[in-house]
């Protein structure tokens, strides 16, 4: 399996946001792999790391997903490889919930993303984003529960 990380998605990528998708939200599951110094693309001499700068996006994001329906679950820092193979590790995972592809798709063309989304490009090597549906399991809070049933 290859595996490519990427700041922007591709065409076919973005095609798929404008599919209605599942009912049900979705639960985009992010590998992050941070620059080691955060590059803006104004050219902006920068001190911080890669993942301070994702940081100050990711501070901004929680704050925006609500308006749009959604919610931060959580982020952890990504310690080591336990099963599989793959060359280089992320540094970070973090999933957020959706009410819909829709509702994800709106919240990235709005323009308070527009605003923050610097702080994103500035500190991303890379990311991989994977949709999730028909979340389950005790750590929603409630044992045997399904966001489909």
């Amino acid at each position: 399996m290859e595996v490519i990380n990427r700041v922007i998605p591709n065409e076919d990528q973005i095609k798929g946001f404008l599919e209605p998708g599942p009912d049900g939200p979705i639960y985009m599951v992010n590998l992050l792999r941070f620059k080691d110094k955060a590059e803006y693309a104004d050219g902006r001499e920068s001190d911080i790391t890669g993942e301070q700068a994702y940081a100050l996006y990711g501070q901004e994001v929680t704050k925006l997903l609500p308006k749009f329906g959604g919610g931060g679950m959580f982020s952890v820092s990504v310690e080591r490889l336990m099963l599989g193979e793959v060359e280089d590790l992320w540094d970070k995972v973090a999933i957020a919930m959706y009410p819909s592809r829709a509702a994800m798709f709106d919240m990235m063309r709005s323009e308070e993303m527009q605003a923050i989304g610097q702080h994103r490009a500035a500190g991303l090597a890379g990311q991989l984003n994977l949709e999730g549906v028909d979340a389950s399991g005790i750590w929603l809070g409630i044992d045997g529960y399904s966001s489909r049933d």
